[in-house]
């Protein structure tokens, strides 16, 4: 299994997680806020064991994709400063029955998540000045992938970061790169910002990594 797919099996899980953890938190809040002392008592009892599996799971998960990814932001950080503080902070108030930290465990959860979100939907808002490369594809490409691409995908294609394909061995065709590119897929957000003549220009550039790896062994021998 190579590392993009183990990337996007952990991004996959993490939601799932996030999504589980948020669930059984909120029901526990609600019975917290409504005084259901008893109800409470009765659902936490029998989800101790899963809701320790659920943490462990939501910090691991978010401990391996940080190290595998590419860049840490300033939302990113953030992001995880939330997710570190969510857990501790349910854990007291439940213990304490604090509603106020119960409900600021929930709402750090929420942000976290939305801030996870945001900082990837950044990424694909970049935009690059390409007019000095004005009528050069390859060129205009090459900028482009320097500057958005080469962080998570390495300069020649196959840093493998943050769940990003292997750009020397795809198999891709012409047409699905340029879809790719336009529109995003499992951890890699859409480029809609790009220009029709940058979109070209990156696809372009990518097949060209492929083919200069391909043209390694030849020109060894």
């Amino acid at each position: 299994m190579s590392n993009s797919q183990i990337y996007v099996m952990l991004l996959h899980t993490h939601k799932l997680v996030v999504i589980l953890f948020l669930l059984h938190y909120l029901i526990k809040t609600v019975l917290l806020v409504l005084n259901k002392q008893e109800a409470l008592a009765k659902y936490s009892k029998p989800t101790k064991v899963p809701e320790m599996i659920i943490s462990s799971l939501f910090l691991i998960t978010g401990v391996v994709m940080l190290v595998m990814g590419a860049q840490v932001t300033t939302l990113l950080l953030v992001k995880i400063v939330l997710v570190f503080a969510a857990i501790p902070l349910a854990v007291i108030a439940f213990k304490k029955g604090n509603k106020g930290l119960a409900i600021l465990s929930i709402l750090c959860v929420i942000a976290s998540y939305g801030l996870a979100e945001a900082n990837r939907s950044k990424r694909g808002k970049v935009t690059v000045d390409t007019t000095a490369e004005a009528g050069n594809s390859l060129a205009i490409g090459k900028k482009v992938y320097t500057e958005a691409c080469a962080a998570c995908h390495g300069d020649t294609g196959n840093a493998g970061l943050a769940g990003a394909k292997d750009l020397t061995t795809s198999t891709l065709n012409h047409e699905e790169v340029l879809s790719i590119i336009q529109t995003g897929k499992n951890s890699m957000p859409a480029y809609k910002k790009l220009t029709t003549e940058q979109i070209e220009g990156v696809a372009q550039y990518v097949e060209s990594l492929r083919a200069n790896k391909q043209a390694e062994p030849a020109s060894a021998e």
